[in-house]
């Protein structure tokens, strides 16, 4: 008797063989260049705004996935000797959370997940000196791995607001009704950034590197 599997993910596709569903990874459902979101039966474009912004999450989420290893790596703990590798972990699944919204779930971030964020951030920036200027970015490679981290956050978060803009309103119609990102999913992005960069900026300050500002010259 072949085991059920209750629900497949786009781009994966059940086999039968020996009597048992074993998971394949593709289905060829998107050569044409189409793609499929919850809730919605119509296929949508891969270069829509909705495609764009799923991709760019998966991009952070995959890119602070290298941040954890190398704060795992280099023993880098924070204020309240909490692991920044478990903080990066607890960031990636919220991700997953604001990629379902958009892909049309139910699931959206709640507010405390935002307020936990800006909590870290203000415990970090006791330990730090008062930005006065821009900083170049550099230093230790980790700190260099959360500035990168931050530029992608930052694209991910643009392409999450042209979802949520009217000019994608259409599409979003078709998913029962779903036509706006929640504020909190916006917010958590947006808060999200300015965590990375004071990660940047602290894992310098642990390794006593100083910040260099440009000159404008």
């Amino acid at each position: 008797m072949a085991k059920r599997i209750a629900q497949v993910p786009e781009g994966l596709s059940p086999k039968s063989t020996t009597g048992y569903n074993i998971i394949m990874f593709y289905t060829g459902k998107g050569d044409d260049g189409t793609t499929k979101t919850f809730g919605c039966d119509q296929r949508i474009s891969k270069s829509s705004a909705i495609a764009e912004a799923l991709g760019s999450l998966d991009e952070i989420n995959s890119f602070l996935g290298f941040c954890k290893i190398k704060s795992e790596k280099e023993k880098f703990i924070l204020h309240d000797n909490s692991s920044c590798a478990r903080l990066i972990l607890n960031i990636q699944k919220n991700l997953f959370i604001i990629q379902a919204e958009i892909a049309g779930s139910e699931m959206f971030i709640s507010e405390d997940k935002i307020k936990e964020i800006e909590k870290i951030i203000d415990d970090i920036e006791k330990e730090l000196p008062p930005i006065k200027s821009f900083f170049i970015s550099g230093g230790t490679k980790l700190a260099v791995l959360f500035d990168m981290a931050r530029t992608i956050a930052r694209r991910a978060e643009r392409r999450v607001v042209e979802v949520s803009e009217p000019s994608d309103a259409k599409a979003l119609a078709g998913r029962e009704g779903k036509t706006k990102i929640s504020d909190f999913s916006k917010a958590y992005l947006n808060r999200l950034s300015s965590l990375l960069y004071a990660l940047a900026r602290l894992s310098n300050n642990k390794f006593g590197v100083k910040e260099e500002s440009p000159d404008y010259e």
